[in-house]
């Protein structure tokens, strides 16, 4: 029996966490539009947030550029170069005012004027003010774009900061993860291209789709963390058993994103599934947060729930300490072998 691959629409309303009667709008709706330019500047990076794009499979990145968009600068998918590089950027900003999507992976540095990161003889600094004076709204792709990630991290010797701290008079959507979940990626551009609108976002200006749990609502271990099974160290029994790894630093229970339900590569697997802790890489200062990555949670930054862990933990050694003295007791208090039943009964009348 073959599977029928479900048709795009469905396909992407699902993924969007769309009602059932919003596929058609959506066909509909990317049907009749015409393919939104779209400018992608990298800056502080480490190219992972387009490695994530290219291994998206809902829509997958040809996809995305043959039926979507038009990818018109992208600092390392792009064939050319140089001044041919930059003249495109530039016809695109010029051809589409007020249209065109801006996607920005990677911080900003400020620094002594921002000369730690130059693209083309101006700064990042220069160029994404340039590029996102006309765009019709502003894309932050990764932990580094929408909260300053590792280069934001302390010392943070570039002056390192997020779009958001420049951006400040467009409509913003903060993709983060480190990097994020490839068809998060590709979902949140696929709504803004569909609708001609952000989707609903949270605090943080992620979207609620994917950013609306933490990974600890959705992780398949948390059975273990809730009957205090865990792992001590990522090569004892515990963890061979599939433990939860809270006490080798999982931070599943701060960390807001789609991991333990898309997936990666296809939906094969995520870190946890695959053995390592999360690092709430999607959430703000992650490298310098919660005590080290591969410290337990202190209960102060999960509001109790570390110290319920823990409770149950310790409640699970101690019952298990009580019932070995009760066992060694029963068998202290045991009568010998040769003692009658009747003797044994009369022994328990007196007590």
């Amino acid at each position: 029996m073959t599977r029928t691959a479900l048709p795009r629409p469905v396909r992407l309303a699902t993924l969007l966490a769309l009602p059932p009667d919003a596929a058609a709008t959506l066909g509909d709706a990317i049907g009749k539009t015409r393919r939104r330019s779209v400018i992608w500047l990298s800056f502080q990076e480490c190219t992972g947030c387009t490695e994530a794009l290219t291994r998206s499979h809902t829509p997958t990145l040809e996809e995305l550029i043959f039926d979507f968009i038009s990818l018109d600068y992208h600092h390392t998918l792009q064939a050319v170069s140089g001044e041919a590089a930059e003249h495109a950027r530039r016809r695109a900003m010029a051809d589409n005012p007020g249209e065109y999507l801006l996607v920005v992976d990677g911080s900003v540095p400020l620094k002594d004027g921002g000369v730690y990161s130059t693209i083309a003889g101006i700064t990042n600094l220069q160029m994404l003010e340039e590029t996102a004076r006309d765009a019709f709204a502003v894309v932050a792709v990764g932990t580094c774009a929408a909260f300053g990630g590792i280069p934001h991290a302390r010392p943070n010797p570039t002056g390192a900061v997020p779009i958001s701290d420049i951006v400040t008079n467009k409509p913003l959507i903060n993709v983060s993860g480190c990097p994020p979940v490839p068809v998060v990626i590709t979902g949140v551009l696929s709504h803004v291209i569909a609708f001609g609108r952000l989707p609903e976002l949270d605090a943080l200006r992620r979207p609620k789709a994917f950013f609306g749990e933490t990974i600890h609502d959705r992780c398949y271990r948390r059975p273990f963390y809730e009957q205090g099974l865990f792992a001590s160290s990522f090569d004892d029994e515990g963890a061979r058993k599939g433990y939860c790894l809270y006490k080798v630093g999982c931070k599943g229970p701060v960390a807001y994103n789609a991991c333990a339900t898309l997936k990666w590569n296809g939906g094969a697997s995520f870190p946890i599934q695959s053995g390592h802790g999360c690092f709430a890489c999607s959430e703000p200062d992650f490298w310098d947060r919660h005590g080290g990555l591969y410290s337990p949670l202190p209960s102060a930054d999960v509001g109790g729930i570390s110290s319920a862990v823990l409770a149950i933990g310790a409640g699970a050694a101690l019952g298990a300490g009580s019932a070995a003295l009760v066992q060694l007791r029963q068998k202290r208090e045991r009568p010998p072998a040769s003692t009658t039943l009747g003797v044994a009964a009369e022994s328990e009348r007196e007590d």
